[in-house]
């Protein structure tokens, strides 16, 4: 067995030298060191896995949790702790959680995720998306497409998902922004977790008294959770459904437009799409800090030990671009077939609601696709403001033409 010195000494590295492409150390740990020694900012010696198969093997493995309390901030950051405790979180936020308690909630949630759902909901969004692609075309260019179309779409869906009325958007799209800006002072970062919280009590207590044909009155009805519980469940939903969807609709679009021949060749061939949309997910996986687990007892990896209680990072990045799983990874090929990526993750906390994401961005793209047979960026692309402060990466704004 091994135990390496680290190479990452404070935190994790995040320059992208290329706005599309992991940090360049990332790329050179996963041929030379793809389990590695990495020092949090906090002071925390932990590691740092940057391959497809370590990645996606911690991931479906129980002997790693989840739990918030014991993970570390892997980047310098204002909006959070050094470390979190069980009391910062309400119940219900079942992504921090470790079987059996993330089962019982990812039970009950999967029961909301109905196939019925889904296929109304399909349908619904394809006509959302050729509305707002209407709709940014009539207003004429040049038009912000994060603005005008990837971030109303998936707002849209989640306020119809959860039985939010649209008007009450901005009540809950600041707020999220807030809490996942990096930069965002921990004090604000609070007071917006707050008012996202207590709007979402404020739901729950309506759908009690007046339920919908929505997923947060079916947990409503179903009897098994408290306010508190449902608060946090919404807020997980909430902030995955459209932040996560949101991004990939406008860095996907940004990618497009910087690949022309890939895009010939999606619009030469529409039924390209399904595979379009996979290969986008794991060319960008916004989630670009990474997954994090911690080992509940010492585990040996290919003579690597992890002790317990060592935060391990799981650079999904860098592991949806391992030569050894995707043939040319650094290489954008809308005909690759990306089965097995890693973008929603891997094992019981796989993304919940990757199918309607997967409807969400093939609705948009087709609907790009139709009405805009010239778009263009309106800006060099090296002008285009990238995410590099938000948990969630993706380009501000995304100044286009037609």
């Amino acid at each position: 067995m091994t135990e390496t010195a680290p190479p990452t000494a404070n935190g994790l590295p995040t320059t992208r030298p290329r706005p599309l492409d992991p940090p360049e150390e990332i790329s050179r740990l996963r041929t030379e060191q793809p389990i590695s020694r990495m020092t949090y900012p906090d002071g925390h010696h932990g590691w740092l896995v940057t391959d497809y198969a370590h990645a996606r093997a911690i991931l479906a493995d129980p002997r790693f949790s989840a739990k918030a309390e014991l993970k570390h901030p892997p980047v310098v950051s204002r909006r959070l702790p050094a470390q979190a405790k069980p009391s910062d979180l309400p119940p219900g936020m079942f992504v921090h959680q470790d079987p059996p308690e993330h089962t019982r909630y990812r039970r009950l949630l999967t029961g909301q995720f109905t196939v019925r759902r889904m296929n109304r909901l399909a349908r619904w969004i394809e006509g959302v998306a050729r509305e707002h692609a209407a709709a940014m075309r009539r207003a004429g260019p040049p038009a912000d497409l994060v603005r005008e179309f990837a971030l109303p779409i998936p707002s849209l869906v989640i306020c119809e998902l959860l039985g939010v009325r649209y008007a009450d958007r901005g009540r809950f799209q600041q707020d999220a922004a807030t809490m996942l800006n990096l930069d965002t002072e921990y004090e604000d970062a609070m007071a917006a977790f707050g008012r996202v919280l207590g709007f979402l009590g404020e739901l729950v207590r309506h759908k009690r008294s007046e339920p919908g044909d929505d997923l947060l009155s079916g947990l409503v009805a179903g009897g098994e959770l408290d306010d508190a519980e449902l608060a946090g469940v919404g807020l997980v939903l909430l902030i995955a459904g459209h932040e996560t969807t949101a991004n990939m609709l406008a860095l996907g679009t940004y990618t497009l437009l910087r690949e022309p021949e890939q895009l010939a060749a999606l619009r030469a061939d529409p039924g390209l799409l399904d595979t379009a949309v996979e290969e986008l997910l794991r060319y960008l996986t916004i989630v670009h800090l990474g997954t994090q687990r911690t080992p509940l007892e010492d585990v040996e990896l290919d003579g690597v030990l992890l002790r317990r209680g060592e935060t391990v990072l799981l650079h999904l990045p860098a592991a949806n671009r391992d030569p050894d799983r995707f043939a040319e990874p650094d290489r954008l090929d809308l005909t690759r077939h990306s089965a097995g990526h890693l973008a929603f993750g891997h094992g019981v906390h796989q993304c919940l609601g990757q199918q309607l994401a997967r409807i969400e961005m093939r609705a948009g793209f087709a609907a790009l696709l139709e009405e805009f047979p010239e778009l263009r960026l309106a800006v060099p692309a090296e002008e285009v403001p990238m995410r590099e402060q938000m948990a969630i990466y993706g380009v501000h704004r995304l100044p286009v033409h037609w």
